[in-house]
């Protein structure tokens, strides 16, 4: 059986996400949690530092206070095997599946991660397309977000651009890092059709690669736990050489 409806796979086509609620069980969102705050507890594992990616609110540096903070836990896939065991899931790749015509597999090059958004000192993300990231033969890529508690504007929750992953856009609309150009009047005609995604533990939600998304940092005072991952059908092939290739 489907695990998706035909209705479901038509919104996800024409808008470019679609969340899917209560796909996990709270029991495994729940222990997921709790291996992540012991895993930030011990420092196990490759991290990446709020200081690292210099967005709008995160420290100036390593050094500077909150400089440790820790945006994601990189390289999940590895880190227990809760994460694996979802990365695999046999429903979630079904559902994948339907949306992409085909057999699909994790790319873990990027994207194999938990992102802890934390108070005080995370950081603003600007508007842009995850396909940046990628080097494959066709750009047809999506990503999974499992939210382990609630997500919403004040938390640092996501914000989309609906259907942005059917348009084109020119290279002038984008800055030097790839976020699009919020003075540029196109692009905040565009900006004003933004959509906050508001989820609850256990749902997870679906986006499209090219699908613009963006997101505030945390202005509450507890963490933002979210468990990502990057798909693709098996026959579409990364570029050689490329980072992509080194899943």
């Amino acid at each position: 059986m489907s695990v998706l409806s035909p209705e479901q796979s038509q919104r996800f086509a024409t808008d470019g996400y679609l969340v899917l609620p209560s796909f996990v069980e709270s029991g495994t969102c729940e222990r997921m949690r709790a291996v992540i705050q012991e895993q930030l507890a011990s420092g196990d594992g490759p991290v990446e530092y709020e200081a690292d990616v210099a967005y709008p609110g995160s420290p100036a540096s390593l050094t500077d206070e909150g400089g440790r903070t820790v945006r994601r836990l990189l390289k999940a896939h590895g880190r227990s095997p809760l994460f694996a065991a979802w990365f695999d899931d046999a429903r979630m790749a079904e559902a994948l599946g339907q949306l992409l015509d085909g057999p699909v597999v994790q790319a873990r090059a990027h994207h194999n991660c938990v992102m802890t958004k934390q108070p005080r000192f995370s950081s603003d993300t600007g508007w842009h397309q995850d396909v940046r990231y990628w080097s494959f033969t066709k750009p047809e890529l999506i990503s999974t977000w499992l939210a382990l508690g609630t997500e919403t504007p004040e938390n640092g929750g996501l914000k989309v651009l609906p259907g942005t992953h059917r348009m084109k856009f020119e290279p002038e609309r984008y800055d030097a890092k790839l976020f699009l150009r919020p003075e540029l009047p196109e692009n905040a005609a565009l900006m004003d059709g933004a959509k906050y995604v508001r989820l609850s533990p256990g749902d997870v939600l679906l986006f499209h690669a090219r699908l613009f998304h963006a997101a505030s940092r945390n202005h509450t005072t507890d963490t933002k736990y979210s468990v990502v991952a990057t798909y693709r059908r098996t026959d579409n092939q990364p570029v050689t050489g490329s980072r992509s290739a080194r899943d």
